[in-house]
């Protein structure tokens, strides 16, 4: 199963990555069966603001990078989306790559790690109902991450045992959605 760790922010000094990382490297460790991850930088996919002629959701892609970013999407069996808490809300990076594509993302079980004032959690409300208008399954595997500010310090992101054992429990779910 692959997994795609999706990084929802594009800013300087971002602690998206750091954060991906950690769940490419502790998933990893986790040595789970049937496992794989890639963590796919919205940074650098450098997708330009939505202005295809056609909805999305038509599948017809008349831009090139449209087309790229949908071959990619196609790919994973699952997601796993960093997102940061900006405004009470997520990116927009990241509210555009979802926009960009439509039957890619249908079906496939999505997982959500957020941080920020409140731990992430309104970016995170926010986004699982547009994955969900997308057809993401949300099999409600979530991480809200505390004390962000204080333990991103550095240039890695070190998890506490309870986001250890949250991500074991969120690939788990993933797994248990993911249709083969």
């Amino acid at each position: 199963m692959l997994i795609y760790i999706i990084v929802g922010s594009v800013r300087e000094g971002r602690t998206a990555i750091k954060v991906a990382n950690w769940v490419q490297q502790a998933t990893t460790e986790l040595a789970l069966k049937d496992i794989q991850t890639e963590v796919v930088d919205l940074k650098e996919w450098d997708l330009p603001l939505f202005a295809g002629s056609h909805p999305p959701a038509t599948g017809i892609y008349d831009q090139p990078k449209q087309q790229q970013w949908a071959d990619k999407i196609a790919q994973a069996q699952a997601f796993i989306f960093i997102s940061p808490e900006y405004n009470h809300g997520y990116s927009p990076a990241l509210k555009n790559a979802l926009d960009y594509v439509g039957k890619e993302w249908q079906g496939k079980p999505a997982a959500f790690i957020g941080y920020g004032s409140t731990n992430g959690s309104r970016s995170i409300s926010q986004i699982r109902q547009v994955a969900s208008s997308l057809g993401l399954v949300d099999p409600n595997a979530v991480i809200e991450i505390r004390d962000i500010f204080k333990r991103n310090k550095d240039d890695n992101f070190e998890a506490n045992e309870f986001e250890v054992k949250g991500l074991a429990a969120l690939i788990s779910k993933l797994q248990k959605y993911h249709i083969a």
